[in-house]
């Protein structure tokens, strides 16, 4: 119809929608066609875009609990290095109570001190050059 608007008033000729009436149709001129609001493609594109912001929505909320998460495990790395530390700090202690006790002798000692020595060169013959070299005492 919107693309041959003659059809019209043909259509309403050929119908004698005229008759009875006092006056005769001698042609329809269409002047200008109005199209209307298409509702239901409106309403697709309003429930289209509420569930593009459901979606979005529901990513964010997936990309903060990975944010805490992710702070989570820096907490619990953090509690984990103070109780290395911790227990780093006990084991003087408890050499000079050995010491005391009589339960370590001097060759004893100088044979930790050793395997220490050892290690400690070990751990910096398999690091890079330049990353920086830590021995017990470093820790």
């Amino acid at each position: 119809m919107l693309e041959n608007p003659d059809s019209i008033s043909k259509r309403v000729l050929e119908k004698g929608l005229d008759a009875g009436t006092a006056y005769e149709i001698l042609s329809i001129d269409i002047a200008d066609v109005d199209v209307g609001k298409n509702i239901g493609a409106e309403l697709e594109t309003d429930r289209a875009e509420a569930d593009k912001k459901i979606a979005q929505a529901k990513a964010e909320e997936r990309r903060a609990m990975a944010f805490a998460a992710e702070q989570e495990m820096k907490a619990r790395v953090q509690e984990m290095r103070a109780k290395v530390v911790e227990a780093e700090a006990e084991v003087p202690l408890a050499m000079a109570e050995a010491f005391r006790k009589g339960q370590l002798g001097i060759m004893d000692y100088y044979r930790m001190k050793n395997i220490m020595a050892d290690t400690t060169m070990r751990e910096q013959i398999g690091t890079d050059e330049r990353e920086p070299k830590q021995g017990p005492e470093g820790r």
